[in-house]
């Protein structure tokens, strides 16, 4: 059993004492020192030992420490006092560990001596409560922010997500808070609307998550990154493909506000160059690489400078095995631009599959439906097992209500890729999952709408990351 010294006085020292009377611990013996003793209830005699004396005084305190204590703590109003109080104590326990409240700034460089700031306790406890601030645990674990509490807005990306089609990595969410009631997650539990959700994690893994939950419509790229980025390879291109891409990028980053990186590769015709050169401006980079070594790496390495949040490419471009594969380890969302108007566009159409893969991208899909001002609508091939797409399809009638947002879910009984090949005025969205780095010679044979995506390649499409 451990003997602890408290010695204090004050209303906060006498809050202290109170919250320790209440804890049920029994492995502790308390010795309490005050200056003016004061009358406690519901004392547990043979755990608390009350002394009324002067601490500053150094033969009354060294009689009480001729006792061997594994701790002392020390919580008074006065500066000198506190100075006087660890002075006597040092000069008969060397080496006798030291908690000190410390309300003046006070330094030591003792290694014994902890002080607690009550500036930086407060000021953090206040910041707990700030609106759009995350709350970290701070006397639990590492205390680097590994463990968080985040309230879930009305608005949020993850209301009404089933747990199990969240991709959790280097991170869990390990309780939810409803109503002041604990409720441990599992795969089938729903978010709802002011949930308090408990992660843990990576500190900065945890941070994106935060965004990423607090993320309401009108931020995408978010949480991916924050600016746009045509990528054009003239070794792939003609001067007239090239200027359709740039304006209808042009078109892109009108709508999403963001700033426009345009990469050119192999460099080889100054005449188009130059071309591109004159839709330079505040809000638009023209950056040209000469080198052509390295391509990929210096690719990764644009994606981190600029903070690229949605790259761009040609259809000729994503149909390169090499170039798909590289977007695809980039897990950055990717707009796939044909040789179609981009600005007569009015649906987003989304084909549901057998898999919860649409509900993870799902808000998304409504970002970016808000911002480039689409309809959204949900095809439904109802000769396929409708279990996970009936989840799917009430999962987007959710986040329709939440967003004010009508969708629109069309039946079919044939395969909606034959319906969309005659529709026009759409951009297709789709899970980017690692499947569709397949050459197309593997799916030749296969039913999975994903797989294939390039029955649809005349047309607009955008594949968005399942993970965060």
């Amino acid at each position: 059993m451990k003997k602890i010294l408290i010695i204090g006085d004050g209303e906060t020292a006498g809050h202290f004492i109170n919250r320790v009377m209440d804890t049920y611990t029994s492995e502790n013996v308390y010795y309490v020192v005050q200056t003016k003793s004061e009358k406690n209830k519901n004392i547990n005699l043979p755990r608390f030992k009350f002394y009324e004396f002067d601490p500053t005084s150094l033969y009354r305190l060294s009689n009480l420490l001729k006792m061997e204590f594994a701790q002392a703590i020390i919580a008074m109003d006065n500066q000198a006092d506190v100075e006087h109080t660890i002075k006597n104590i040092r000069s008969i326990k060397k080496q006798l560990r030291i908690i000190v409240l410390n309300k003046w700034n006070l330094t030591n460089e003792d290694a014994n001596v902890v002080l607690i700031n009550t500036n930086e306790i407060l000021s953090s406890r206040l910041i707990d409560y700030l609106p759009n601030v995350p709350v970290i645990a701070q006397n639990v674990g590492l205390g680097e922010g590994e463990i968080m509490e985040v309230l879930v807005p009305f608005g949020s990306s993850f209301v009404y997500k089933h747990i199990g089609v969240i991709e959790q990595k280097d991170w869990r969410i390990v309780a939810i808070y409803r109503n002041r009631k604990l409720i441990m997650p599992n795969r089938r539990r729903m978010i709802q609307p002011n949930d308090l959700l408990l992660l843990i994690g990576e500190p900065a893994v945890l941070k994106s998550v935060y965004k990423a939950i607090k993320r309401e419509l009108g931020q995408f790229p978010e949480p991916f990154g924050s600016n746009i980025y045509l990528y054009l390879d003239m070794n792939l291109l003609n001067l007239k493909t090239v200027e359709k891409l740039v304006k209808r990028s042009i078109f892109v980053h009108k709508k999403f506000g963001h700033t426009l990186i345009i990469k050119i590769v192999n460099p080889s015709d100054i005449d188009v160059i130059w071309k591109i050169k004159e839709y330079r401006d505040e809000s638009v980079i023209i950056d040209i690489n000469y080198d052509t070594d390295n391509q990929k790496a210096s690719f990764f390495n644009d994606i981190k400078f600029y903070h690229v949040g949605l790259v761009i490419v040609s259809n000729e471009i994503f149909n390169d095995y090499v170039m798909r594969t590289t977007l695809y380890e980039a897990q950055i969302p990717v707009l796939k631009l044909t040789k179609k108007e981009l600005s007569s566009v009015k649906d987003a159409s989304i084909i549901l599959g057998n898999n919860r893969d649409l509900e993870k991208i799902s808000s998304i899909i409504f970002d970016i439906a808000e911002q480039m001002n689409l309809n959204i609508e949900l095809y439904n091939y109802l000769n396929e097992h409708q279990e996970a797409k009936e989840q799917v399809i009430e999962h987007y009638y959710n986040l329709a209500t939440i967003f004010s947002k009508s969708i629109k879910i069309i039946k079919e009984s044939e395969n909606p890729i034959k319906k969309l090949k005659k529709k026009d005025n759409f951009i297709q969205i789709l899970p980017f999952t690692k499947k569709l780095t397949n050459r197309k010679v593997f799916s030749l044979l296969t039913t999975d709408s994903e797989l294939l995506y390039h029955k649809l390649e005349d047309n607009h499409q955008i594949f968005i990351p399942v993970q965060i």
